[in-house]
């Protein structure tokens, strides 16, 4: 696999990680709207964490939700589904740094490396994913109450944390993708370059006689071949 890829997807999925981490203590997840109101004396904001508002003098303040068992099935939802993405993301910023065929941590065995770097995907994705199952379905929620002319209490509009979150799921997705789509194709080229490099059979000027398979690319050759490479 090409190292510039492994970079990319790495770095995309740093900053999802990152953006995620931005994404869960932003107060503004939906604040209230101003639709059908005639007067408006202040404005209320929420996220998963708390509630808070501000007058027409610019006064904050900010309550933290006081049970957790008396909170919607979808926040509590939410909240785990965004603790575990960081979780992930963490657990896949770590596996890809020992992956990515650039870092010395793996060692030189391509083909392990490889495979943790394909876990690595598989981590980025799965964070993607969290995150973007928490924020669609809290959107989800805001837009049905939003729409509901019989809804009894304040309406809420999409905040700014919502778009950070999908922003994010977005960068993790398509980095986590880069190295698991990546990974594969990468571990069998080194291990067709190692192939060569371990043998140890009597060589006729640039050929080599060798008996065995070797397998690139899913395509398997023939045993008993006679090799003639170009050293270089």
């Amino acid at each position: 696999m090409d190292p510039i890829v492994e970079v990319v997807a790495f770095v995309l999925g740093f900053l999802g990680w990152v953006m995620v981490g931005v994404c869960l203590p932003n107060r503004y997840w939906r604040t209230s709207t101003v639709d059908g109101n005639v007067i408006t004396t202040s404005t209320i904001y929420e996220n998963l964490w708390m509630s808070c508002a501000t007058d027409s003098t610019g006064v904050h303040n900010c309550r933290e939700f006081p049970s957790l068992l008396a909170l919607n099935g979808y926040i509590q939802a939410s909240r785990a589904l965004m603790i575990t993405s960081i979780v992930l993301g963490t657990f896949g910023l770590v596996a890809a740094l020992i992956g990515i065929q650039c870092s010395k941590a793996g060692g030189e065995n391509y083909a392990l490396k490889g495979k943790i770097a394909g876990t690595a995907g598989v981590l980025f994705i799965l964070q993607g994913l969290c995150t973007m199952i928490a924020i669609s379905w809290y959107a989800f929620n805001i837009t049905q109450e939003f729409f509901d002319p019989f809804f009894p209490g304040t309406k809420y509009e999409i905040g700014e944390g919502l778009y950070i979150g999908w922003c994010s799921s977005v960068l993790a997705i398509a980095g986590g993708a880069c190295l698991v789509c990546s990974c594969k194709v990468g571990g069998e080229e080194k291990q067709y370059r190692g192939n060569f490099k371990d043998l140890s059979l009597p060589e006729q000027g640039n050929c080599i006689f060798w008996s065995g398979t070797i397998q690139k690319h899913g395509c398997k050759y023939l045993r008993e071949k006679r090799l003639c490479l170009i050293w270089t």
